[in-house]
């Protein structure tokens, strides 16, 4: 279940491997800003957040989309509590608008989709993936959510995702920890989520 747990922790970044949409260089421009750790939904640790790297996560895997990570325009920050709690944001520029719609359909596919791809890799996982709308920031965001629980072990771990764009520009927001849906703080996501649409640029 630790290996599982790992995998989704990137998967959302791995997600984004469908960025290969954007092969072309970006148009010059100022890079995308990203949320600071003070801007994740509040915890009961504080937040810690790494530089911005550019590329994808080196343990990016393939678990919800089945595409390889491109590092080309594509850069991310990862967070984490002291108590199991951690989150990522990957953003890439498409090199068109055309490219960055494309890449938002299919990225939010795949969320809504994890869970019966998650069942099927993994007999004995219950796995939920819903949808909780759209928020009006920018070009839009859409948020997800993913409940994952191991009868056999008793271990449950919740993921919220969102996918927002604003132009050429297209950024994913993943949270985390062990728990159910019912305990993870979507309200504060969501404006976690329309704070980093607003910060691309």
């Amino acid at each position: 279940m630790n290996k599982l747990r790992s995998a989704l922790a990137t998967a959302a970044a791995a997600a984004l491997g469908l960025a290969a949409l954007a092969t072309g260089p970006a148009q010059a421009a100022a890079q995308p800003a990203f949320l600071a750790a003070s801007q994740m939904p509040p915890s009961s640790t504080p937040w810690t957040a790494t530089q911005v790297f550019t590329g994808v996560p080196e343990n990016g895997g393939v678990l919800c989309a089945p595409y390889k990570i491109p590092a080309q325009n594509t850069r991310y920050r990862e967070f984490s509590t002291e108590l199991d709690t951690n989150g990522v944001q990957v953003t890439t520029v498409a090199r068109t608008e055309a490219d960055a719609v494309k890449l938002v359909d299919t990225l939010r596919g795949a969320l809504a989709g994890c869970g019966p791809l998650l069942e099927q890799q993994n007999p004995g996982l219950q796995a939920v993936s819903a949808s909780h709308g759209k928020l009006a920031v920018e070009e839009g965001a859409w948020v997800y959510s993913l409940d994952t629980a191991d009868p056999q072990i008793g271990i449950s771990d919740i993921h919220l995702f969102s996918v927002g764009r604003d132009g050429r520009t297209v950024t994913l927001v993943r949270w985390g920890r062990m728990g159910d849906l019912e305990d993870a703080p979507l309200t504060a996501f969501r404006t976690t989520t329309k704070t980093a649409v607003n910060k691309l640029h």
